[in-house]
This record gives structure tokens, C-alpha cells and sequence, in this order.
């Protein structure tokens, strides 16, 4: 069984305020995005101009202004800032006011958010063994009536969640590595990456080790919901195009160059740096609508099911409207929706 194509939009809390945020999303399910999500930061990559609304809050309201949209997070980490069992209970909330609409999307994490709070910043394999055991104690506060667990980073003691849904929520795994790909094949319900990169990265290492994850726990591909982040700038020029791409020149820093920065004004002074053309190169930047749908086509090809299209821009109205009027169309008519 091949699965029909979503569409969505990333909701860029760090770079607008949480009531216009929550009016885009509102706009996103009136034009015809299937869904609609969200980052989980304490701080923005950008200082100046930056925002950084918290996640948690904002789906509720979201999810009373809107009716059809799926929700999420891409991605919050449920190992520093937030204890598993207080993401168990507040994602079992969402689930129960909005049924089947709120996704999970988990991640290991980023100094930007962590460290400034005075909390630890343990190197990536200690990152991923907390986000592993994160998934595994939420699932078994979701399933069971009384839970105590004991784990390597976590304790709970006779812990119930009063309030869980029929189904419980889906959760997906944000990776841009093959371990953690891998991971998502293996336990998540989805797999959230994003776009931009060497075309190898995907080809060679992220695909292969999703199918590996698949193949070691005995499931198909149609278990796991492949979402890709893809990044695109259209307008009426080049030079607009990718001038809007400049609050998002964070982006194009190599891991060596933010791994473990934890200030948003380093942040900036960094990505300011960087010259427009490098800023720019983690877009699609187009000009022509067909032409942009030939580049984002590329993505389907390889496998991806799931599309959330983050735009750079600060008229966010009008990359939405444009999308349902120009893009999405043309997407659902060439793969189906």
C-alpha cells in the first residue's frame, strides 16, 4: 500500500510571536495545509528580531481555533528542560481535547536551549539514550494504569496519567543522523528530517538506515510516516528569494561551527557572517511555481510522505496564500493527496 502525500507548514516560533504565530496556523488550515508544526525552543538561533514561544501552550490554543489540521511538535526534547512524564501527561491532554490531530515530535536536543538554563550537555551518545528511554517511559505511562520505572536517567514511582486518549498520540523522531533514523524505524510512528543537505546524506545513509530500523523490528514502510522539513523561498525575483532566506543563515552553519553554542547573540555573529549565497543554501529558491514543484518533487521521489514547507520570509501571509493557490495544487495533482 502506498500512502498519500501530506502537506503542511512549519510554524517558525523563532521568528514570530505566539498570537501571530497562531494566526498563520489558522490561515495554514483555511488555505489547505494538512498540517501544522511547530519548534520547541527556549531561545531563537537569532537575537535580534527573534521569538521563542513556548510549544506547549500554543497547540492548545491552536487546536481550539482549528478543526481538521494535525499539530505538532518539530521538535521538542523531552530530556532536559521537561521531564518525560510531564510531556506524557500534557500530550495525553492535547490528545483528549483534539483526537487524532497531535503528533509528537521528539529530538535530542541543542545547547541553544539547555545549557543556558544551567543544565548539563552531555555528549551525543548519552543524548540519545535519554531520548530513547524518554520514548519507552511516555508509551508506558500512555498504556498502563500504574507505572513505576526505574531507568538509567529517569524514576517514577506509582505514577498515573489520568487523562490519556483512545489512541495514543503518535510520536516521531527528529534525526539527521543514521543511529537515530535508524531509532525512528525501529519504535517511532514517524521520522522527521530535513532538507537541503547533500543528496547523498539521504541516498546513501538516512534511507538505508530507516529500512534497517524497519527491517530489525519487522515492520513495512507504510508503519512509519516519513516527514521532511523542506526549506523553500519563492518570489517574484532571485534576489528576493534569497533575501528572505537571511534570518535563517543559522541554518547554513556547519555542525562544527554551532555545536554547543548557547548564546542567540553568538548565534547571530556567526550567520551574519555568511555570505548571502550560503545563507540561502539550505532553500530551494525559486522563482517560477513549476519550477519550485520540479525541486520539491525530488523529496516524494525519494520516499518522503510528509512535506511541511518552512518559508524564511516575514510576510508569511502571503507565502500561505500563494501555497494554496499555487503550490499545493499542483503537488496534490501530481501525487494525489
Amino acid at each position: 500500500m502506498t500512502l498519500p502525500i501530506r502537506l503542511g507548514y512549519k510554524a517558525s516560533a523563532e521568528q514570530f510571536g505566539p498570537a501571530q504565530l497562531a494566526d498563520f496556523a489558522v490561515l495554514a488550515e483555511d488555505v489547505g495545509f494538512d498540517s501544522v508544526f511547530i519548534s520547541d525552543h527556549f531561545q531563537p538561533w537569532m537575537h535580534e528580531g527573534g521569538h521563542a514561544p513556548a510549544a506547549l501552550p500554543w497547540l492548545g490554543a491552536v487546536g481550539a481555533r482549528t478543526s481538521r489540521v494535525q499539530l505538532g511538535t518539530s521538535v521538542l526534547t523531552p530530556t532536559f528542560r521537561y521531564h518525560p512524564a510531564v510531556i506524557a501527561q500534557a500530550f495525553a491532554t492535547l490528545g483528549v481535547m483534539f483526537p487524532e490531530r497531535i503528533i509528537l515530535g521528539v529530538g535530542t536536543g541543542e545547547a541553544l536551549n539547555e545549557v543556558t538554563l544551567g543544565l548539563d550537555w552531555p555528549d551525543p551518545p548519552e543524548r540519545f539514550q535519554r531520548m530513547k528511554e524518554a520514548i519507552t517511559l511516555i508509551r508506558e505511562l500512555w498504556a498502563d494504569e500504574r507505572v513505576t520505572y526505574e531507568g538509567s536517567f529517569w524514576h517514577v514511582s506509582d505514577a498515573t496519567v489520568y487523562d490519556r486518549p483512545d489512541r495514543p498520540v503518535p510520536i516521531y523522531i527528529g534525526a539527521s543522523g543514521p543511529a537515530a533514523t535508524r531509532l525512528a524505524g525501529r519504535m517511532a510512528d514517524g521520522w522527521i528530517t530535513t532538507s537541503g543537505k547533500d543528496p547523498a546524506l539521504y541516498t546513501d545513509k538516512l534511507l538505508p538506515a530507516l529500512d534497517e530500523g524497519l527491517e530489525k523490528a519487522g515492520r513495512t514502510a507504510d508503519d512509519v510516516d516519513t516527514l521532511i522539513e523542506v526549506k523553500v523561498s519563492l518570489a517574484d525575483t532571485r534576489e528576493q528569494a534569497l533575501e528572505k532566506t537571511r534570518f535563517w543563515a543559522p541554518l547554513a552553519l556547519s555542525p562544527e561551527e554551532k555545536t554547543g553554542i548557547h548564546d542567540p547573540l553568538e548565534m547571530q555573529r556567526r550567520a551574519d557572517a555568511l555570505p548571502i549565497e550560503r545563507a540561502a543554501s539550505r532553500f530551494i529558491v525559486s522563482t517560477d511555481p513549476e519550477e519550485h514543484v520540479e525541486q520539491i518533487a525530488r523529496y516524494v521521489d525519494l520516499g518522503f510522505r510528509h512535506l511541511v514547507f518552512h518559508d524564511p520570509g516575514h510576510d508569511q501571509e502571503t507565502f500561505l496564500r500563494t501555497y494554496g493557490d499555487e503550490i499545493l495544487p499542483r503537488l496534490r495533482a501530481r501525487f494525489g493527496a
